[in-house]
């Protein structure tokens, strides 16, 4: 059904634009920041981030807003009525369990992943990852594993779309290397990165389809940098992954 432009709430639409300015590498915006993100003029940013303030998803300080834990309301609620995350989560803890590494479930949404889910050994990542992060998919193992789930044509435009930078030495930034990386996780059905997201972190990644089997998330381990090659990883880590993949097919609608 096509939503009329009268039904429509600008005010709405532009406040959710500013709260989407922050993220982990933007977590402390001013004003003239936030337009310049948001893409909205500097009194309509204005506006809204004091409107956030005075209902406490924001703190202010008098030049520099930050997002309270209250924020967090928006998008837990929303987390906690998504079936997927209550269905993953035993199957995670297990499987962390067993190979002693962390694990996650992640969905795509545009250029980016959305944690859904996660079981935490040990911190890989010089953030904290939890459900609701987000990390770029062009070079992490869940995100390829999601793109190589696309249409090419829609692939090549989501990462046409993205800001693809060279997050460290290792990144391929340029979009026919990875659709080309893509076209490999088509064929052998798993994804393997080594140090593009951030240094001293690999990840080995499979998809997780649905009963029709449909690529609805990703799962995936990441592992600290060892002496050990990316092959000997794989061989130790794939099948395990493959294998819950395979039990949650069966439950996941």
């Amino acid at each position: 059904m096509e939503t009329k432009q009268s039904d429509m709430m600008g005010g709405l639409a532009k406040g959710l634009r500013v709260i989407e300015a922050f993220t982990a590498d933007t977590p402390r915006l001013s004003i003239s920041e936030a337009a310049s993100i948001a893409g909205l003029d500097r009194a309509t940013t204005r506006r809204c981030l004091l409107t956030l303030a005075e209902h406490g998803y924001c703190a202010y300080d008098g030049k520099f807003f930050t997002v309270t834990p209250r924020v967090l309301r928006l998008g837990t609620g929303c987390l906690a009525s998504m079936p997927l995350p209550r269905i993953v989560q035993p199957w995670l803890d297990e499987l962390s369990e067993t190979i002693g590494q962390s694990t996650s479930v992640a969905i795509l949404d545009e250029g980016e992943i959305v944690y859904v889910a996660r079981a935490a050994q040990r911190k890989v990542m010089s953030i904290a990852l939890m459900p609701g992060s987000r990390l770029p998919a062009y070079c992490t193992s869940m995100g390829r594993v999601l793109l190589a789930a696309q249409q090419e044509d829609r692939a090549r435009e989501i990462l046409r779309s993205f800001p693809m930078t060279a997050r460290t030495p290792f990144t391929l930034t340029k979009p026919d290397a990875v659709m080309e990386e893509l076209e490999r996780v088509r064929q052998q059905g798993f994804a393997a990165v080594d140090q593009e997201v951030e240094v001293g972190l690999r990840s080995v990644a499979v998809p997780l389809r649905n009963s029709r089997g449909k690529v609805v998330a990703a799962l995936n381990t990441g592992l600290p940098v060892s002496p050990e090659t990316m092959s000997a990883l794989i061989d130790r880590y794939l099948d395990p992954l493959l294998k819950v993949s395979a039990e949650l097919a069966r439950v996941v609608s």
